[in-house]
Protein backbone atom coordinates (compact mmCIF):
# COMPACT_ATOMS: atom_id res chain seq x y z
CA UNK A 1 0.00 0.00 0.00
CA UNK A 2 1.12 3.12 -1.11
CA UNK A 3 1.97 5.40 2.04
CA UNK A 4 -0.77 8.80 2.55
CA UNK A 5 -0.16 11.91 3.05
CA UNK A 6 -2.35 15.47 3.38
CA UNK A 7 -2.10 18.90 2.33
CA UNK A 8 -4.05 21.19 4.07
CA UNK A 9 -4.68 24.58 2.62
CA UNK A 10 -4.44 27.29 5.22
CA UNK A 11 -3.63 30.36 3.22
CA UNK A 12 -7.41 32.20 3.50
CA UNK A 13 -7.99 35.86 4.57
CA UNK A 14 -10.90 35.41 6.24
CA UNK A 15 -12.40 38.48 5.37
CA UNK A 16 -16.05 38.01 6.98
CA UNK A 17 -14.65 36.84 10.05
CA UNK A 18 -13.58 40.36 10.90
CA UNK A 19 -13.15 42.02 13.17
CA UNK A 20 -11.76 38.92 14.95
CA UNK A 21 -9.62 37.76 11.70
CA UNK A 22 -7.09 39.95 10.42
CA UNK A 23 -4.61 40.18 8.07
CA UNK A 24 -1.87 39.42 10.84
CA UNK A 25 -3.98 36.23 11.98
CA UNK A 26 -6.79 34.89 9.70
CA UNK A 27 -9.77 32.98 10.25
CA UNK A 28 -8.34 29.29 10.37
CA UNK A 29 -6.13 30.45 13.39
CA UNK A 30 -8.93 31.19 15.29
CA UNK A 31 -10.88 29.60 17.56
CA UNK A 32 -14.60 29.13 17.27
CA UNK A 33 -15.18 29.02 21.10
CA UNK A 34 -13.12 31.34 23.20
CA UNK A 35 -9.69 29.13 24.43
CA UNK A 36 -10.60 26.12 22.47
CA UNK A 37 -8.19 24.58 19.43
CA UNK A 38 -8.08 26.76 16.17
CA UNK A 39 -10.00 25.33 13.04
CA UNK A 40 -6.17 24.88 11.61
CA UNK A 41 -4.99 23.01 14.94
CA UNK A 42 -8.83 20.98 14.80
CA UNK A 43 -7.93 20.08 10.80
CA UNK A 44 -4.70 18.75 11.53
CA UNK A 45 -5.73 16.67 14.74
CA UNK A 46 -8.57 14.51 12.73
CA UNK A 47 -5.97 13.82 9.97
CA UNK A 48 -3.37 12.22 12.11
CA UNK A 49 -5.56 10.26 13.39
CA UNK A 50 -4.89 8.22 10.09
CA UNK A 51 -1.66 9.09 9.25
CA UNK A 52 2.14 10.48 11.12
CA UNK A 53 2.25 13.94 11.43
CA UNK A 54 5.01 14.11 9.90
CA UNK A 55 3.15 13.05 6.45
CA UNK A 56 0.79 16.10 6.69
CA UNK A 57 1.91 19.18 4.69
CA UNK A 58 0.56 22.83 5.54
CA UNK A 59 0.24 25.79 2.94
CA UNK A 60 0.07 29.15 4.16
CA UNK A 61 1.39 32.26 3.37
CA UNK A 62 4.74 33.28 4.29
CA UNK A 63 3.07 36.13 6.74
CA UNK A 64 1.68 32.83 8.19
CA UNK A 65 4.27 30.51 8.55
CA UNK A 66 5.49 31.53 11.80
CA UNK A 67 2.05 31.53 13.66
CA UNK A 68 1.73 27.95 11.85
CA UNK A 69 4.52 26.49 13.41
CA UNK A 70 3.05 28.00 16.76
CA UNK A 71 0.04 26.79 16.64
CA UNK A 72 1.32 23.18 14.84
CA UNK A 73 5.16 22.31 16.69
CA UNK A 74 4.08 18.50 15.94
CA UNK A 75 5.10 19.47 12.55
CA UNK A 76 8.28 19.29 11.06
CA UNK A 77 9.09 22.37 10.00
CA UNK A 78 10.12 20.97 6.27
CA UNK A 79 6.01 20.43 6.33
CA UNK A 80 4.88 24.39 6.42
CA UNK A 81 5.33 25.37 2.58
CA UNK A 82 5.40 28.95 2.74
CA UNK A 83 3.48 30.78 -0.53
CA UNK A 84 5.12 34.47 -1.44
CA UNK A 85 1.65 35.30 -2.61
CA UNK A 86 -1.86 33.50 -2.86
CA UNK A 87 -2.44 32.10 -6.52
CA UNK A 88 -5.23 30.24 -5.35
CA UNK A 89 -5.69 26.33 -5.07
CA UNK A 90 -3.78 24.73 -8.12
CA UNK A 91 -0.04 25.98 -7.96
CA UNK A 92 -0.27 25.05 -3.53
CA UNK A 93 -1.89 21.50 -4.22
CA UNK A 94 0.76 20.92 -7.03
CA UNK A 95 3.58 22.50 -5.23
CA UNK A 96 2.49 19.79 -2.36
CA UNK A 97 2.18 17.11 -4.71
CA UNK A 98 5.81 17.71 -5.52
CA UNK A 99 6.79 17.42 -1.99
CA UNK A 100 4.94 14.29 -1.35
CA UNK A 101 6.80 12.61 -4.49
CA UNK A 102 10.38 13.31 -3.08
CA UNK A 103 9.22 11.03 -0.09
CA UNK A 104 7.09 8.88 -1.73
CA UNK A 105 6.60 8.30 -5.70
CA UNK A 106 3.24 7.22 -5.86
CA UNK A 107 1.79 8.77 -2.50
CA UNK A 108 -1.54 9.15 -1.72
CA UNK A 109 -2.89 12.75 -0.86
CA UNK A 110 -5.71 14.51 0.61
CA UNK A 111 -5.92 17.99 -0.11
CA UNK A 112 -8.11 19.33 2.49
CA UNK A 113 -9.39 22.94 3.33
CA UNK A 114 -8.17 24.17 6.91
CA UNK A 115 -11.89 26.02 8.07
CA UNK A 116 -14.42 23.50 7.62
CA UNK A 117 -16.09 22.72 11.26
CA UNK A 118 -16.61 19.03 11.82
CA UNK A 119 -19.33 17.19 14.01
CA UNK A 120 -18.46 13.13 13.90
CA UNK A 121 -14.50 13.26 13.81
CA UNK A 122 -14.73 8.94 13.15
CA UNK A 123 -17.11 9.29 10.29
CA UNK A 124 -14.69 12.42 8.81
CA UNK A 125 -12.31 9.66 8.96
CA UNK A 126 -13.71 7.05 7.70
CA UNK A 127 -15.15 8.97 4.73
CA UNK A 128 -11.15 9.88 4.18
CA UNK A 129 -9.90 6.00 4.18
CA UNK A 130 -12.27 5.49 1.95
CA UNK A 131 -11.74 8.03 -0.39
CA UNK A 132 -7.70 7.26 -0.40
CA UNK A 133 -8.83 3.60 -0.91
CA UNK A 134 -10.76 4.80 -3.81
CA UNK A 135 -7.46 7.12 -5.01
CA UNK A 136 -5.16 4.41 -4.51
CA UNK A 137 -5.65 3.16 -8.23
CA UNK A 138 -4.95 6.25 -9.86
CA UNK A 139 -8.76 8.04 -9.97
CA UNK A 140 -9.09 11.19 -8.75
CA UNK A 141 -12.23 11.52 -6.24
CA UNK A 142 -13.95 14.10 -4.18
CA UNK A 143 -16.26 13.64 -1.13
CA UNK A 144 -19.70 15.03 -1.99
CA UNK A 145 -21.40 16.02 1.46
CA UNK A 146 -24.95 14.97 1.84
CA UNK A 147 -27.42 18.36 2.17
CA UNK A 148 -28.86 19.16 4.84
CA UNK A 149 -31.01 21.97 3.38
CA UNK A 150 -31.18 23.96 0.03
CA UNK A 151 -28.52 25.63 0.16
CA UNK A 152 -27.58 28.49 -2.80
CA UNK A 153 -23.61 29.04 -1.36
CA UNK A 154 -22.55 25.48 -2.19
CA UNK A 155 -21.75 24.28 -5.02
CA UNK A 156 -22.96 21.14 -5.85
CA UNK A 157 -22.14 17.38 -7.59
CA UNK A 158 -24.16 14.97 -9.49
CA UNK A 159 -23.08 11.55 -8.69
CA UNK A 160 -23.37 9.03 -10.94
CA UNK A 161 -23.23 5.07 -11.59
CA UNK A 162 -21.71 3.40 -8.69
CA UNK A 163 -18.14 2.18 -9.26
CA UNK A 164 -17.57 0.24 -5.49
CA UNK A 165 -18.74 0.05 -2.66
CA UNK A 166 -19.70 4.01 -1.25
CA UNK A 167 -17.88 5.29 -4.78
CA UNK A 168 -19.75 6.50 -7.86
CA UNK A 169 -18.77 8.30 -10.78
CA UNK A 170 -19.10 12.35 -11.38
CA UNK A 171 -21.51 13.15 -13.69
CA UNK A 172 -21.02 16.72 -13.61
CA UNK A 173 -20.01 19.76 -11.25
CA UNK A 174 -22.53 22.13 -11.07
CA UNK A 175 -21.74 26.05 -9.59
CA UNK A 176 -23.57 27.88 -6.97
CA UNK A 177 -27.71 27.78 -8.14
CA UNK A 178 -30.19 29.86 -7.18
CA UNK A 179 -32.73 28.55 -4.14
CA UNK A 180 -35.47 26.87 -6.82
CA UNK A 181 -32.76 25.23 -8.27
CA UNK A 182 -30.99 24.23 -4.92
CA UNK A 183 -34.44 22.90 -3.47
CA UNK A 184 -34.68 20.66 -6.79
CA UNK A 185 -30.66 19.37 -6.57
CA UNK A 186 -31.57 18.57 -2.69
CA UNK A 187 -34.69 16.16 -3.64
CA UNK A 188 -32.55 14.60 -6.65
CA UNK A 189 -30.11 13.63 -4.50
CA UNK A 190 -27.02 15.87 -5.62
CA UNK A 191 -24.54 16.05 -3.26
CA UNK A 192 -22.46 19.49 -1.44
CA UNK A 193 -19.24 19.96 -3.18
CA UNK A 194 -16.72 19.90 0.05
CA UNK A 195 -13.71 21.29 -1.86
CA UNK A 196 -11.71 17.93 -0.63
CA UNK A 197 -10.09 16.09 -3.14
CA UNK A 198 -7.88 12.90 -3.51
CA UNK A 199 -5.62 11.43 -5.55
CA UNK A 200 -2.05 9.82 -6.32
CA UNK A 201 0.82 12.95 -6.44
CA UNK A 202 2.12 10.98 -9.78
CA UNK A 203 -1.42 11.15 -10.78
CA UNK A 204 -1.70 15.11 -10.10
CA UNK A 205 1.56 15.50 -11.55
CA UNK A 206 0.14 14.18 -14.82
CA UNK A 207 -3.05 16.40 -14.59
CA UNK A 208 -0.89 19.40 -14.06
CA UNK A 209 0.91 18.30 -17.32
CA UNK A 210 -1.93 18.34 -19.33
CA UNK A 211 -4.26 20.76 -18.53
CA UNK A 212 -1.58 24.08 -16.64
CA UNK A 213 1.69 22.95 -18.44
CA UNK A 214 2.87 26.44 -16.87
CA UNK A 215 2.54 25.28 -13.64
CA UNK A 216 4.33 21.91 -14.60
CA UNK A 217 6.86 23.59 -15.91
CA UNK A 218 7.39 26.05 -12.43
CA UNK A 219 7.20 22.25 -10.57
CA UNK A 220 9.82 20.58 -12.66
CA UNK A 221 12.50 23.78 -12.38
CA UNK A 222 11.82 23.03 -8.42
CA UNK A 223 12.57 19.77 -8.35
CA UNK A 224 15.71 20.73 -10.40
CA UNK A 225 16.30 23.14 -7.95
CA UNK A 226 16.23 20.90 -5.23
CA UNK A 227 19.63 19.67 -5.89
CA UNK A 228 21.76 22.44 -5.31
CA UNK A 229 19.42 23.90 -2.63
CA UNK A 230 18.57 27.07 -4.70
CA UNK A 231 14.47 25.98 -4.60
CA UNK A 232 13.58 28.67 -2.32
CA UNK A 233 15.17 31.37 -4.41
CA UNK A 234 13.47 29.91 -7.20
CA UNK A 235 9.88 29.61 -5.07
CA UNK A 236 10.26 33.43 -4.23
CA UNK A 237 11.57 34.62 -7.75
CA UNK A 238 8.80 32.71 -9.93
CA UNK A 239 5.68 31.79 -7.81
CA UNK A 240 4.30 35.29 -7.98
CA UNK A 241 3.66 34.72 -11.68
CA UNK A 242 1.82 31.18 -11.49
CA UNK A 243 -1.47 31.27 -13.13
CA UNK A 244 -3.98 32.15 -10.43
CA UNK A 245 -6.81 29.29 -10.63
CA UNK A 246 -8.52 26.75 -8.49
CA UNK A 247 -8.13 22.49 -8.41
CA UNK A 248 -11.49 22.49 -8.43
CA UNK A 249 -11.52 24.78 -12.67
CA UNK A 250 -7.81 23.99 -13.44
CA UNK A 251 -7.87 20.42 -12.86
CA UNK A 252 -10.86 18.88 -11.24
CA UNK A 253 -13.51 20.27 -13.85
CA UNK A 254 -11.26 19.18 -16.83
CA UNK A 255 -10.32 16.03 -15.96
CA UNK A 256 -11.95 12.78 -17.81
CA UNK A 257 -13.19 11.18 -14.72
CA UNK A 258 -13.46 11.71 -11.52
CA UNK A 259 -15.02 9.83 -8.53
CA UNK A 260 -17.21 11.01 -5.81
CA UNK A 261 -17.53 9.53 -2.05
CA UNK A 262 -20.87 10.68 -0.37
CA UNK A 263 -20.37 11.51 3.19
CA UNK A 264 -22.37 12.66 6.09
CA UNK A 265 -20.37 13.83 9.27
CA UNK A 266 -21.93 17.21 10.78
CA UNK A 267 -19.77 19.25 8.00
CA UNK A 268 -20.01 22.81 8.34
CA UNK A 269 -18.16 25.40 6.20
CA UNK A 270 -17.66 28.20 8.77
CA UNK A 271 -17.79 31.17 6.63
CA UNK A 272 -19.98 33.61 8.47
CA UNK A 273 -20.47 35.02 11.91
CA UNK A 274 -24.31 33.59 11.14
CA UNK A 275 -21.86 30.38 10.67
CA UNK A 276 -20.46 30.88 14.22
CA UNK A 277 -23.83 31.27 15.67
CA UNK A 278 -25.05 28.75 14.53
CA UNK A 279 -22.33 25.76 15.84
CA UNK A 280 -22.31 27.82 19.14
CA UNK A 281 -24.19 26.35 22.39
CA UNK A 282 -27.36 28.99 22.72
CA UNK A 283 -29.41 29.87 25.55
CA UNK A 284 -33.12 29.34 25.80
CA UNK A 285 -33.37 32.29 23.97
CA UNK A 286 -31.24 31.44 21.13
CA UNK A 287 -28.37 33.78 22.19
CA UNK A 288 -24.66 32.62 22.16
CA UNK A 289 -22.89 34.65 24.48
CA UNK A 290 -18.80 34.40 24.71
CA UNK A 291 -18.29 36.21 27.08
CA UNK A 292 -19.14 38.00 30.18
CA UNK A 293 -22.55 39.72 29.31
CA UNK A 294 -26.19 40.96 30.86
CA UNK A 295 -28.53 40.37 28.42
CA UNK A 296 -31.91 41.35 29.00
CA UNK A 297 -35.28 40.97 26.60
CA UNK A 298 -32.65 39.57 23.89
CA UNK A 299 -32.90 36.63 21.74
CA UNK A 300 -31.12 35.08 18.99
CA UNK A 301 -27.64 37.05 19.29
CA UNK A 302 -24.41 36.76 18.82
CA UNK A 303 -22.02 37.92 21.48
CA UNK A 304 -18.85 37.68 21.71
CA UNK A 305 -15.83 40.18 23.29
CA UNK A 306 -12.88 40.58 24.69
CA UNK A 307 -11.40 39.49 28.31
CA UNK A 308 -12.00 42.09 31.40
CA UNK A 309 -14.93 43.73 29.48
CA UNK A 310 -18.76 43.33 30.84
CA UNK A 311 -21.36 43.78 27.48
CA UNK A 312 -24.84 44.47 28.40
CA UNK A 313 -27.18 44.44 25.63
CA UNK A 314 -31.14 44.87 26.37
CA UNK A 315 -33.99 44.09 23.47
CA UNK A 316 -31.59 43.43 20.87
CA UNK A 317 -33.16 40.38 18.26
CA UNK A 318 -31.05 38.76 15.72
CA UNK A 319 -27.50 40.51 16.00
CA UNK A 320 -24.11 39.79 15.15
CA UNK A 321 -21.63 41.66 18.10
CA UNK A 322 -18.45 41.06 17.89
CA UNK A 323 -15.94 43.09 20.40
CA UNK A 324 -12.76 43.51 19.94
CA UNK A 325 -9.42 46.48 21.68
CA UNK A 326 -9.74 47.80 18.89
CA UNK A 327 -13.02 47.30 16.50
CA UNK A 328 -16.31 47.11 17.27
CA UNK A 329 -19.34 44.67 14.93
CA UNK A 330 -22.90 45.28 15.46
CA UNK A 331 -24.88 44.25 12.43
CA UNK A 332 -27.89 42.45 11.65
CA UNK A 333 -27.25 38.45 11.72
CA UNK A 334 -28.42 37.69 8.42
CA UNK A 335 -26.33 40.45 6.80
CA UNK A 336 -23.07 38.30 8.15
CA UNK A 337 -21.98 37.78 4.60
CA UNK A 338 -21.75 41.40 4.11
CA UNK A 339 -18.53 41.71 6.42
CA UNK A 340 -16.43 41.72 3.72
CA UNK A 341 -17.64 45.00 2.58
CA UNK A 342 -16.40 46.28 5.97
CA UNK A 343 -12.57 45.21 4.72
CA UNK A 344 -13.13 46.50 1.35
CA UNK A 345 -13.81 49.87 2.81
CA UNK A 346 -11.06 49.62 4.91
CA UNK A 347 -8.57 48.60 1.88
CA UNK A 348 -9.92 51.50 0.39
CA UNK A 349 -8.84 54.05 2.96
CA UNK A 350 -5.67 52.19 3.08
CA UNK A 351 -6.55 51.65 7.22
CA UNK A 352 -3.57 49.04 7.79
CA UNK A 353 -4.63 49.29 11.53
CA UNK A 354 -8.02 47.78 11.58
CA UNK A 355 -6.94 44.92 8.29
Amino acid sequence: MSKRFACIMAGGSGTRFWPQSRAVKPKQFLALQAGGESLLQAAVRRVARIMPSAHIFVVTSQRHAQLTAEQLPELPAANILAEPSGRNTSPCVGWAAAHVQRLEERGVMAVLPADPHIDDDDAYCATLERALDAAEGGGLVTVGIEPTRPETGYGYVEPGEQLSEGVRRVARFIEKPDEERARQFVRDGLLWNSGMFFFRADVIRREVSEHLPELAAFLSRCDAALADGSEDALVQREYDSLPSISIDYGIMERAKEIQVVAASFGWHDVGSWMSAWELAPRDEDDNAVLTDAVVIDSSGCYIRGVEGKLIAAVGLRDLVIVDTPDALLILPRERAQDVRAIVDELKKRDDEEHL
